[in-house]
């Protein structure tokens, strides 16, 4: 039977926190620098003396091996099958982010948006079947749908993370694939005053790709904690400070084509050739404060209150300036001399030679993007009696994210007017471009004219076939969340097999928006085409690595009012962007806690009740040229699920342990698939090639759109693992998962009453007595069948002193998960990819930490993936993301005594490898490809390493 007081909102959380902290509390005090940890790890395994001797040998736990050990106790002594990492100090996650720390956990992967870990993949399911929690709470988002993006927690205020990979029936908004619960500190349990301080400063390699944007940047952090009132009152403040600069060398093909009619020599007429490509220099400025604070009073063992304040507030500014331009031969007359090819899977590719009639768009973009995040929680626990308790929590979690996504056009020459289909050619100048494509990295290139002269190169459309109608483009997404919650739970222990049970009820309101402004710009006077002002020029950008030279280089933040005007989009994809979600879920819970010799774990049960509602419109926009009218639609449904769940230990002594668990599990649908917007079309030749006969009915309607009737998805999941523990900071682990997802979300036809909608003028080609149906056919997401996806992990860690002493401090950690999955959400049965599925991804560190010397390198790798990235229009959409690792490195020293103890340097380098980030054309079985099914290269990226230089102080 357990014994003391609960000391958080959900038992779980309380036995790895109380663990977490006890140990870091221990390892601190300067009377006792070595603990047993074995003797305190598992409260719940059979007594010591029953256990294998090598469980009781003694281990230093300071830096990296502290947080090691940390994040080894927490794994064993959690009754669901988790995954950890811990801060070996205040202030000191192993990762210059969060994300990063999490990526390297087993079963897990990181995608990397502009060279960092962003979002989170657990066992090869895309981000949206993860639920992110703060302390238990869920979070709101920032992005369209329900994905954290962890770039907005900084590493330097949390204590760890736990990332669930079975449910925990206490644990409201479990996530299908698995739930991440990022944790901060106690003060009261961390037992003493401490202040820490981190200083970084930090460096990108090579020169500014942008002169305008610095290339170098800082971090800085300052954590407190304290006790007063004879123990009874602990606080905690912490602030942390980002300023990291990040650049990006782009490349990107837009196709590959056979222009046989436009190339010499005739040897090469059936090549496929580049139609279309753009080489970009992106400079960006990451700055972001945060703030925690925490206020615990603990009176007494009956009363413990818990006030938990988070806020952050992330800005980006992102310049980018290139050139992009179409090689294809059906524009301007474009030929193609001096070709060179190679054989390619059973084609032929184009591998050099010479682009004649070529018109490159100098491209100036300037992006900008704030989020701001705030969270707080208060939890009461109520010891009613030595056996009862009694818990209530309020929590409210609010993020907006507001976006300017800004894109200008230029080109070399000067005209009267604008591009249109009577005046082609208005300002545009041919060029003779010469290339060479490479088997790795990025083309080479040689432009004939240049586009970094300000006397030569002027603002305004060039692109060909007529231009785009536009000088540029601006957009303001806007996207709103907050999510409010009560949680109250009641528990009591027992003696005999169930050794505790507890109910309780959460509810959870959710309500998201989003809206984007779209603007057309068009230059002033008439759009005529015009040179910049030198006061609004920067020195020109070099886009060398692909052999290209020099841009022109314009400030658009001050630039962009003097040249542009700006004039609304309304049309259908407008519509599109913006819309509302309603979400209210009741969620009740019964937990029973069991024990039985060496058999411990827990049954629960949770019935789900999930109330959804869509405000968005019906788009009728089917007349050419007409204004769109949107007709207002609020739909919505309401479903309940019954989700059962067992977790189950088997002590078989010496550190070994077998789990089971099994479970039914479930993650609320995509929120951009669940608007209510509807977007008809119209076919006016319905009788176009058959006859329709006066009283004949036909279904010219048909639609595209958003779902509010969406089902969530639904899996039934079982795990089984066998664990060694042989010492504080040496396991290993072999773990097994099957899911069987019951349903999942993929687009499907289906039908659509369109009535109310009125009938655009190109019906009237329809004969007349001819019956126009309002029902037609609509594509959506909608609820289908599943399939199965299943995975074996494999980790440990492993400290070489445990075989030879003299070898203690040098150490190992790593794991490898092999996934594989057989859904296939194609109604067609053609083969899709899922999203975040990589079937292969492991990671691996190498540390050696002894008398305050510290260092370590780490690899992670990734098989290639379908990946969610943000497409033209400012929507969002998969491409496929090629193998992706990454390798970072850091060596450090901490003085243990003397008039500097306390006082740590630390030399990082992220990246040392300097990946890149490649994309394949095409997705799934789409997108153009060799005679033999290969696929062609699409993008390619590089980052540069980033070093950091910091300083830590804790006193």
């Amino acid at each position: 039977m357990r014994t003391g007081f609960v000391g958080h909102r959900r038992s779980t959380f309380t036995s790895s926190r109380h663990l977490f902290l006890t140990v870091s509390a221990l390892a601190l005090t300067v009377a006792a620098p070595t603990v047993a940890l074995a003797q305190v790890a598992d409260p719940a395994s059979p007594p010591a003396s029953a256990q294998d001797a090598t469980e009781l040998d003694e281990v230093v736990v300071t830096g990296l091996r502290r947080g090691l050990a940390d994040s080894i106790a927490i794994k064993r002594n959690e009754t669901s099958i988790v995954e950890a990492v811990s801060a070996e100090d205040i202030g000191k996650l192993p990762d210059v982010s969060i994300a990063e720390s999490i990526a390297r956990l087993p079963g897990l992967a990181a995608q990397r948006v502009n060279g960092r870990a962003q979002v989170i993949s657990i066992r090869g399911l895309a981000p949206d079947f993860t639920t992110t929690l703060l302390n238990g709470r869920q979070q709101a988002s920032s992005g369209d749908n329900r994905a954290v993006e962890f770039d907005q927690y900084p590493s330097e205020l949390l204590s760890g993370v736990v990332i669930y990979k079975t449910p925990d029936a206490e644990i409201s908004g479990m996530g299908l694939s698995g739930t991440a619960d990022l944790r901060t500190v106690r003060p009261l349990d961390f037992g003493s005053r401490a202040i820490a301080l981190n200083l970084r400063g930090e460096l990108t390699q090579g020169d500014r790709l942008n002169d305008d944007v610095r290339n170098y940047g800082g971090r800085a952090s300052l954590s407190y904690i304290n006790q007063f009132a004879d123990g009874t009152v602990g606080i905690a403040l912490g602030f942390a400070h980002l300023d990291s600069p990040s650049q990006n060398q782009h490349y990107k093909a837009y196709g590959y084509e056979s222009f046989g009619f436009a190339v010499t020599p005739d040897s090469a007429d059936s090549a496929l050739l580049l139609n279309g490509q753009e080489v970009f220099a992106t400079s960006r400025l990451n700055q972001r404060d945060a703030f925690i604070g925490i206020l615990e009073y603990r009176p007494n063992d009956r009363i413990h209150s818990t006030l938990d304040l988070y806020y952050s507030r992330f800005d980006q500014e992102e310049t980018t300036r290139g050139a992009q331009w179409f090689s294809n031969g059906w524009a301007d007359g474009a030929t193609f001399t001096n070709v060179q090819t190679e054989p390619r899977g059973g084609s032929t590719l184009a591998t050099s030679g010479t682009l004649n009639r070529g018109v490159p768009i100098i491209r100036n973009d300037y992006n900008t993007r704030t989020d701001e995040l705030f969270s707080v929680g208060l939890n009461n626990e109520f010891r009613l009696d030595d056996r009862t308790r009694f818990d209530a929590d309020l929590s409210y979690s609010t993020n907006n994210r507001r976006e300017q996504i800004l894109e200008t056009y230029a080109g070399y020459g000067r005209g009267t007017g604008g591009v249109t289909g009577a005046t082609p050619n208005v300002g545009r100048t041919y060029d003779t471009i010469d290339f060479r494509l490479s088997d790795e990295g990025y083309p080479t290139y040689s432009e004939g004219l240049n586009y970094a002269d300000a006397a030569q190169v002027s603002l305004g459309d060039r692109a060909p076939w007529g231009g785009w109608g536009h000088d540029g483009a601006i957009r303001f997404p806007d996207v709103e969340e907050s999510i409010y919650a009560i949680d109250l739970q009641a528990g009591r222990e027992f003696d005999g097999f169930f050794s505790e049970v507890s109910a309780g009820v959460n509810f959870t309101n959710r309500e998201k928006s989003k809206r984007v402004d779209d603007f057309d710009l068009f230059l002033k006077n008439g759009r005529q085409q015009v040179l910049v002002d030198p006061q609004y020029l920067e020195s020109p950008t070099s886009l060398d690595f692909a052999g290209f030279g020099n841009v022109l280089s314009v400030d658009l933040s001050r630039a962009l009012d003097v040249y542009y005007n700006r004039a609304p989009i309304l049309d259908a994809n407008f519509y599109d962007k913006n819309w509302d979600i309603s979400e209210d879920v009741v969620t009740f819970f019964a937990k029973a806690d069991f024990e039985a010799g060496r058999f411990r774990g827990n049954l629960g049960v949770q019935v789900v009740q999930q109330s959804q509602e869509s405000t968005g419109v019906i788009i009728n926009g089917t007349a050419a040229g007409q204004p769109i009218v949107p007709i207002s639609i609020t739909a919505g449904d309401d479903y309940t699920d019954v989700l059962p769940s067992l977790n189950l230990i088997y002590d078989m002594g010496g550190g070994h342990r077998l789990r089971f668990a099994a479970s039914k599990t479930m993650a609320r649908p995509r929120m951009d698939e669940m608007r209510a917007n509807v977007t008809p079309g119209f076919n006016s030749n319905v009788c176009t090639g058959q006859p329709c006969a006066p009283g004949q009915t036909v279904n010219p309607w048909s639609a595209s759109g958003g779902n509010p009737h969406l089902e969530p998805w639904r899996a039934t999941a079982f795990d089984i693992a066998y664990e060694w523990y042989v010492n504080s900071t040496s396991y290993f682990s072999i773990a097994a998962f099957h899911k069987d997802l019951d349903t999942y979300i993929y687009r499907q036809t289906g039908t659509f009453d369109f009535s109310g909608i009125p009938l655009p003028p190109s019906a009237s080609s329809i004969p007349p007595g001819v019956v126009i149906s309002p029902i037609g056919q609509i594509t959506l997401p909608a609820n289908g069948n599943g399939g199965t996806i299943e995975g074996l992990e494999i980790s440990g860690a492993f400290n070489f002193g445990t075989a030879w002493e003299p070898l203690d401090g040098l150490g190992v950690i790593g794991s490898i998960s092999l996934t594989e999955s057989d859904l296939n959400p194609s109604p067609n049965g053609q083969e899709v990819r899922i999203p975040g599925l990589s079937g292969t991804v492991y990671n691996i560190t190498g540390y050696y930490e002894r008398g305050g010397f510290q260092a370590r390198i780490s690899k992670r790798f990734r098989e290639a993936f379908k990946g969610e990235v943000v497409q033209l229009f400012a929507t969002r959409g998969f491409t496929e993301i090629l193998d992706d690792e990454q390798v970072d490195a850091q060596i450090g020293y901490t003085f243990q005594s003397g008039p500097m103890e306390g006082l740590g340097v630390l030399f990082q380098v992220n990246n040392l490898t300097d990946s890149p980030y490649q994309t394949r054309l095409g997705l799934d079985a789409g997108g153009t490809h060799t005679a033999d099914g290969s696929f062609l290269p699409e993008t390619y990226e590089e980052y540069g390493r980033q070093f950091l230089f910091g300083i830590n102080y804790r006193f």
